[in-house]
């Protein structure tokens, strides 16, 4: 018996997770905002307390070396955002979504959009993966929710790599 689109879809998204899990387990506080070199990006607390992250609307040449802040918050965004489309909710902007902070606050949160992600995954059927996603390619008909989560998994694992390099070169430099 063939797996299902869907059930490959969850496999894939399975096994970036279980890389993630190997990161989250180990991060410490110290390792969030960490900066590996000058040109950083990263999350600043302003001075009512919410971190907020830098950005910038046209992507600056050369690129910033993201914190593990940063790329925490970033998941966060387009993981939230993604999410909000395929439950049908207005999408969030990304000044919405905020970065909880370094540590367990931040492993948890990307734990429960895992949650909430697999709990939308996990109600769809082929017509529901055959409909146009309106993200992350808005207003293109040939681009199916299939290849929304199909990218939601290209996504994270990219990310994933970023946050587990980040962790390792901290590590091995003694910091």
């Amino acid at each position: 018996m063939s797996d299902s689109r869907r059930d490959l879809l969850r496999w894939q998204f399975d096994l970036n997770w279980a890389l993630f899990e190997y990161h989250l387990e180990r991060l410490r506080p110290e390792d969030f905002l960490w900066e590996p070199g000058p040109n950083c990006w990263t999350v600043r607390q302003s001075a009512d307390g919410t971190w907020v992250p830098d950005w910038a609307e046209t992507e600056p040449d050369p690129v910033p070396v993201p914190t593990i802040a940063w790329v925490s918050w970033h998941i966060g965004w387009w993981w939230s955002v993604a999410t909000d489309h395929l439950c049908g909710r207005p999408p969030r902007d990304r000044t919405e979504v905020t970065w909880p902070g370094d540590g367990q606050a931040t492993v948890a949160w990307l734990r429960d959009l895992r949650t909430d992600w697999l709990a939308a995954l996990d109600r769809l059927d082929d017509p529901d993966l055959d409909a146009t996603a309106a993200f992350p390619w808005p207003g293109d008909p040939q681009y199916t929710v299939a290849r929304m989560i199909g990218w939601v998994n290209a996504e994270l694992m990219k990310n994933v790599a970023e946050i587990g390099q980040l962790r390792m070169l901290r590590t091995h430099q003694g910091h």
